[in-house]
């Protein structure tokens, strides 16, 4: 039995704040485990590490997706230039280090970014890139929770950046055949596209009913 693997416990019964495990390792099996239960990573710190499925879950259907009159503006005029998969490690490292209202730290840490790393190069996890000229200006990565992608992080550093990384996103998805993305915790920037708060059994119904319709996400050579 290998010694490293987590126990979750069943992520439809977890009370106390949604967590279902404690520490362990951040391995490519556990994260690839955990993400196709619904159960994702959320560190307070280097050292103290759960494991969450919360009781209400955020997700954006693309049907209910608003794109407001002066962001549909900007797409148009297309002032990025957009890509998947080209800077996974730089685009997780801002979404580290970047500045956010109200924050005074990051969940992301360097074991986190180790770990998605990793997880990126085995195809389980990426990235969308916004580029002004060769600069990297904003972007998003996530998780592939076996045909249903889960949303980690943004960040820019030009307005509307990773707004923009985000449409693109989600049109490639629409070409995929996928309808909604999981984006785990709720912020007033994506409720404002539409985004809204289900109930964590409804979560778990329709990432299975995801994962049975055998998507793939991305393809290798993006």
């Amino acid at each position: 039995m290998n010694s490293d693997l987590i126990h979750f416990i069943d992520p439809a019964s977890a009370s106390v704040d949604g967590i279902v495990a404690l520490g362990g390792s951040l391995t490519t099996t556990n994260l690839v485990r955990a993400y196709r239960r619904g159960i994702f990573p959320w560190p307070i710190n280097e050292y103290v590490l759960p494991w969450c499925c919360p009781e209400q879950r955020a997700i954006l259907d693309f049907k209910d997706l608003h794109v407001p009159r002066r962001l549909a503006r900007v797409q148009r005029q297309v002032p990025f230039h957009l890509t998947i998969d080209r800077a996974f490690e730089a685009v997780i490292v801002s979404c580290a280090k970047v500045k956010r209202k109200g924050e005074t730290g990051t969940w992301i840490t360097s074991q986190m970014v180790n770990a998605y790393c990793e997880l990126h190069k085995k195809g389980h996890a990426h990235s969308v890139e916004a580029w002004e000229g060769n600069t990297l200006v904003g972007g998003l990565y996530g998780v592939d929770a076996g045909g249903a992608f889960s949303g980690e992080s943004m960040f820019c550093y030009r307005a509307n950046a990773s707004k923009l990384a985000l449409l693109y996103l989600i049109e490639h998805l629409q070409k995929r055949g996928v309808d909604w993305i999981d984006i785990q915790m709720m912020s007033p920037h994506m409720e404002a596209l539409g985004a809204k708060s289900i109930d964590r059994s409804e979560f778990l119904q329709r990432l299975s009913l995801a994962q049975n319709r055998k998507i793939v996400l991305f393809a290798r050579d993006i």
